[in-house]
C-alpha cells in the first residue's frame, strides 16, 4: 500500500492559442473542469498503474469537493484519510493551455492548507509519497510513520526541514527545482530524479548520473498533469523491484502518454497502455 500524502484540487483549464504575456488578455479559449491537485494526482496515477493507494489529504466541506474526488473515488483511491474541512474552499488551480500544450498555472490552496501533522497520528504508513502543496511539517511526520519506500516531489520548490529530505528514499524534481536545491538533494544512498520535459528524464544516485531516457514520439496535447504521472510512475516501479533503468523508461513513457490527452486526471495512463507504448 502506497499512502500519498498531497494535495486536492479543483481544475479550471482555459485552452486557447497562446498564454498571455504580463498585462496581456487572451480571447476566445475553451473553459473545461477537471479534478486535479499533485497529491490527487499521483495517487490516481499510482493506481491505475496498478498499485494499492490511499490518499491522506483535505477538501472544503463546498460544492466542488465531490467534483475533485470524483476521479479517485471512481479509480479506487481509498478515501477513508481524505477529511472535509467546514471554513475552508476546496483547493482551485486556474491553469493557462496554449496550443502548443504549454502551460501557466497559479493554485488557490484553500483547505490543502489545512491538513495539519495530526491528521497522520496514528497511521499506518508502509510506503508513501509527498508533494509541497500540503504543509511540510505534515509531511514530515507522515514520513517519520513509514516503514518503507518514501518518494517526495519536492514541487513546487520551496524551503523545507533537512529532516524531510534526510529520510526521502526518491526525491522527484525537475531542472527548476534542481537548481533550486543544488547539492542538498544529493546525500548518499538515495535517488534523485531531474525531469526534463521533451528532452526526458535522468536518475541519479550519490552525486552521480546512473540512468537517463528519452520518451518515445506522442503528440503532445496537454502537458498538465505529466509531472505527476512521471512521479507516480517512477515511484511504483522502484518499489516493485523494476531496476533504476526499466523505472526510468517507464515513468518517461507513462509522463509522454499522459500529453497525449487533456486534463490532469483525465490524461492519466493505465498500466496496459504503458506497456504497450514501450513496446512499440
Amino acid at each position: 500500500m502506497i499512502t500519498v500524502v498531497g494535495s486536492v484540487n479543483l481544475d479550471f483549464v482555459a485552452s486557447g492559442a497562446s498564454l498571455p504575456r504580463a498585462g496581456e488578455t487572451v480571447t476566445g479559449a475553451r473553459l473545461a473542469r477537471h479534478p486535479g491537485g499533485k497529491g490527487a494526482n499521483q495517487a490516481l496515477a499510482a493506481r491505475r498503474l496498478g498499485a494499492d493507494v490511499r490518499l491522506v489529504a483535505a477538501v472544503g466541506n463546498d460544492d466542488m469537493a465531490e467534483e475533485a474526488l470524483k476521479l479517485l473515488r471512481h479509480g479506487g483511491v481509498d478515501l477513508s484519510a481524505t477529511q472535509y474541512i467546514n471554513g475552508e474552499t476546496t483547493g482551485v488551480a486556474l491553469i493557462a493551455v496554449s496550443a502548443q500544450g504549454e502551460n501557466q498555472i497559479i493554485v488557490c490552496p484553500g483547505a490543502n492548507e489545512a491538513l495539519d501533522p495530526g491528521d497522520v497520528e496514528g497511521a499506518t504508513i508502509e510506503h508513501m509519497m509527498g508533494v509541497l502543496e500540503v504543509p511540510a511539517a505534515t509531511l514530515l511526520a507522515a514520513a517519520e510513520r513509514a516503514t518503507g519506500f518514501v518518494a517526495l516531489n519536492l514541487a513546487p520548490a520551496m524551503q523545507v526541514p533537512s529532516a524531510l529530505i534526510a529520510r526521502a528514499n526518491l526525491l522527484i524534481v525537475n531542472e527548476t527545482e534542481a537548481a533550486f536545491y543544488g547539492a542538498a538533494l544529493h546525500d548518499p544512498g538515495r535517488y534523485v530524479a531531474i525531469s526534463l520535459g521533451a528532452a526526458g528524464a535522468e536518475l541519479w544516485k550519490d552525486g552521480t548520473k546512473i540512468a537517463s531516457a528519452a520518451p518515445p514520439p506522442v503528440t503532445v496535447v496537454d502537458t498538465t498533469g505529466a509531472g505527476d504521472t512521471f512521479s507516480a510512475a517512477l515511484t511504483v516501479s522502484l518499489i516493485k523491484g523494476k531496476s533504476p533503468e526499466e523505472g526510468l523508461a517507464y515513468a518517461v513513457a507513462a509522463a509522454a502518454l499522459a500529453c497525449t490527452k487533456p486534463g490532469a486526471q483525465p490524461s492519466l495512463p493505465r498500466r496496459a497502455e504503458v506497456e504497450a507504448l514501450l513496446k512499440v
